[in-house]
């Protein structure tokens, strides 16, 4: 008898829910926006604080002293966005510090030159030179040729997307 007791109290306590592991709420994926990864923003302030981790109490790694350069967001965690530049560093910030607006930085070593095309042909005329590091506005990407319509400083033409970051290898923009 006292061992039915105990196999009937046991069962009565384990549908009660006391000893078993009931799943609790299904955890959702960190809140963002929603928008395809990774993909390209712009700074949009002069002084942007890139941290270890998303949020206030990770310390500041690094210091980014350049509106509008292009960077490359590969995670978002609710209001944070991780990022990547052009040279490879990463880390995390603030969503107000992102614009949607598209630029380039142009590649290069220091003192090299890319040359600004009338048209997205290496054999038409020079529009301008730009000078490695420069930023300017990526306009569009019309084709998988490897060529992009940018302005800079007011010039509006061709570069190859070899010659700077900002686009990814086969994305088109119209």
């Amino acid at each position: 008898m006292k061992y039915f007791l105990v196999k009937f109290l046991a069962i009565l306590l384990l549908s009660a829910g006391f000893g078993v592991a009931k799943p609790g709420p299904t955890l959702a994926a960190p809140e963002g926006t929603g928008l395809p990864l990774p993909r390209f923003v712009s700074l949009r302030a002069n002084e942007v604080n890139l941290r270890t981790g998303p949020d206030v109490r990770h310390p500041i790694e690094w210091i980014f002293r350049r509106q509008n350069l292009p960077v490359e967001i590969i995670a978002e965690y609710k209001t944070w966005r991780k990022i990547r530049d052009w040279q490879g560093t990463q880390g995390w910030i603030h969503q107000s510090m992102v614009a949607g607006k598209r630029t380039i930085i142009v590649t290069g070593n220091p003192g090299s030159v890319r040359t600004l095309r009338t048209k997205a042909d290496a054999k038409s005329p020079s529009l301008a030179r730009i000078e490695a590091m420069v930023i300017g506005k990526l306009v569009s990407c019309p084709g998988a040729d490897g060529w992009c319509r940018v302005e800079i400083d007011g010039f509006k033409g061709w570069l190859r997307r070899v010659e700077f970051w900002g686009v990814h290898r086969n994305e088109i923009l119209k």
